[in-house]
């Protein structure tokens, strides 16, 4: 056989572009169809630049014939790979494809040297774009989950154009050989030139924007390194320094890092942030404790790293100083410093409030005062009602007033329950495994993930809020066509775990609750089973609910909580007594 039948490479054509569509439409449909329809595509544009040689003109540069060779091999070479590696799921077809469109691109550049006018130009232009998005799918794991098959797809199908645009050509019988007119051919050469250019173009796009993006991301310092002699006591104040950014006038600052404990006693070393009014850090005043809302879960995502207060959802601190208050505000364990973060994970996250009030009292240039009320949104509600369950027995010591808790995570299993309903709720759904992962043995990814996804959720995990590649897990949010979840995540280990770090203690001190009543993301009803709970068990709570705020908007300065909040917080400071709404 001295050609490829047209029939044949008609066929092979239909099946590039029909596999080529598939990829581009539906890239999350299945991983196991993705995985398939990966190979079957390496295959099929394997054979078709393996075969291709043949049916051209007899005078073809035999150099570029031995490109296209290589080609068909390398694109074989990448489905053997990933039919050898399914057990590594979607990250294999990830490096399988980015390096076949490298390795492609890579030849189509080598190709364009044997190669004159037209043609060398859209060998040039195609091969920069292949290596840049090869490029763009390796450094984004992410997005490439979702894009990877975009791009082969999309490949595929000009693939499978060109193929098929020959086929018909010698079907027709445009001459002899069934090889295109030079009028023909000049024009499908030139329309390939203006397609090469437009991914080219939106190639280093990318490229320009992952520059951008990365360039954004926020990193700690060498002050939240741990000394190499870090005392074994919990509490104990490491390093002080002053700090001005975003700090309002009349104010006096410092980041401190400090000693604390993990779960099971472990010691661990947490920053924070203490502030006072100037004019009165020499006497001893009462403290505000500040339990932050969710940031992130890795080290960057501290409030002193990124924005101390709007970052961790405290719009409050003028109001603060105007009381004549301190402000002492935890980072907790794992955003400053070294990780992993316990994310709603209530030990952790009391304890490095507890430890932040007592490293707090060591600062040389501040007088605290006994008196302390702990304020805490979100996820900082969660610490706040974990900081009230622990301080009796953690830090018996310290004359906890109050515990103050804005739309808390208090009701867990709900929660993770709820995040599917909620715009870009998976964002906070990897934080929660990531965390439980890595601080639980008996909490795995492989369990509680779908293998599609995981890439994904481990990439979003390592992105804080205030970082801007959080806009490419945004994005990938969006993209997604499924949950995350491999199954239902509230069995199991995982589900245990929810149960055992929902704050169902008892809290000596006065305890407040606010919830907003519109909250998408910690909903009313979760909230009101929570507090229902609480009172069946004999707590005494003040429950009170906010008509028209969501979850943010209810921290917010027009937001009424927060002057009642204020107000409960004198009342807490001056003995005044407790209201209880559980009836």
């Amino acid at each position: 056989m001295n050609r490829l039948p047209w029939w044949l490479g008609a066929l092979l054509a239909l099946a590039l572009i029909a596999i080529g569509g598939w990829l581009t439409l539906r890239p999350m449909a299945s991983l196991a169809a993705l995985l398939l329809l990966i190979v079957v595509g390496l295959l099929v544009a394997g054979v078709a630049e393996l075969l291709a040689p043949a049916a051209e003109r007899a005078e073809e540069d035999p150099r570029r014939r031995r490109f296209r060779l290589l080609r068909g091999a390398a694109y074989i070479l990448g489905a053997i790979a990933v039919v050898a590696f399914t057990g590594l799921g979607v990250r294999v077809v990830i490096i399988a494809v980015g390096v076949s469109l490298i390795v492609g691109g890579i030849l189509d550049l080598l190709e364009a040297r044997a190669s004159r006018g037209v043609e060398r130009w859209n060998a040039a232009l195609g091969g920069v774009a292949s290596v840049a998005f090869g490029a763009l799918a390796l450094l984004w794991p992410d997005v490439s989950v979702i894009l990877i098959g975009v791009f082969f797809g999309i490949r595929l199908i000009l693939l499978g154009g060109r193929l098929l645009g020959r086929s018909v050509a010698r079907a027709r019988g445009r001459d002899d050989e069934g090889r295109d007119t030079p009028r023909t051919s000049g024009r499908r050469a030139w329309l390939r030139l203006a397609g090469n250019a437009l991914a080219v173009l939106l190639a280093v796009a990318l490229v320009a924007t992952s520059f951008v993006i990365r360039r954004g991301a926020p990193e700690p310092d060498e002050f939240y390194a741990a000394p190499a002699d870090v005392p074994a006591e919990p509490g104990r104040l490491l390093k002080a320094e002053p700090y001005t950014r975003e700090i309002p006038e009349g104010a006096s600052a410092w980041r401190i890092l400090y000693t604390t404990t993990r779960d099971e006693g472990q010691p661990a070393v947490a920053s924070g942030l203490v502030v006072v009014p100037t004019d009165q850090a020499g006497d001893r005043i009462p403290v505000i404790a500040w339990a932050h809302g969710t940031t992130g879960a890795v080290p960057g995502c501290a409030p002193t790293v990124t924005e101390p207060f709007e970052s961790g959802a405290f719009f409050n601190i003028d109001a603060v100083m105007e009381n004549g208050w301190a402000f002492v505000a935890t980072d907790y364990v794992g955003l400053g410093t070294e990780g992993p973060h316990p994310y709603l994970i209530g030990q952790g996250e009391g304890r490095s409030v507890l430890d932040a009030i007592r490293a707090a009292r060591e600062l040389d240039d501040v007088e605290l005062g006994e008196q302390t009320v702990v304020w805490g949104h979100s996820q900082g509600g969660h610490a706040a009602l974990w900081t009230g369950m622990l301080a009796p027995t953690y830090a018996p010591e310290l004359a906890i007033e109050g515990v103050a808790a804005l739309a808390p995570a208090s009701n867990l299993p709900a929660l993770i329950d709820n995040l599917g309903n909620v715009t870009a709720g998976e964002l906070f759904a990897a934080f929660v495994i990531d965390s439980y992962a890595a601080i639980y043995d008996d909490v795995s990814y492989e369990e509680y993930v779908r293998p599609g996804a995981q890439p994904i959720v481990e990439e979003m995990a390592g992105r804080c809020l205030a970082d801007r590649r959080t806009l490419i897990s945004v994005g990938t949010i969006f993209a997604l066509d499924r949950t995350i979840w491999n199954g239902d995540p509230n069995r199991g280990a995982l589900a245990q775990r929810l149960e055992e770090n929902t704050p169902a203690g008892p809290i000596e001190a006065p305890l407040l609750i606010g919830q907003g009543a519109d909250d998408q993301l910690v909903v009313l009803p979760a909230q009101e089973a929570f507090v229902e709970e609480r009172c069946a068990a004999g707590q005494q709570v003040d429950f009170r609910v906010y008509e028209g705020r969501d979850h943010v908007p209810l921290v917010e300065p027009d937001s009424p909580a927060i002057p009642e909040l204020v107000e409960w917080t004198q009342a807490r400071l001056q003995g005044e007594p407790v209201e209880n709404t559980c009836g």
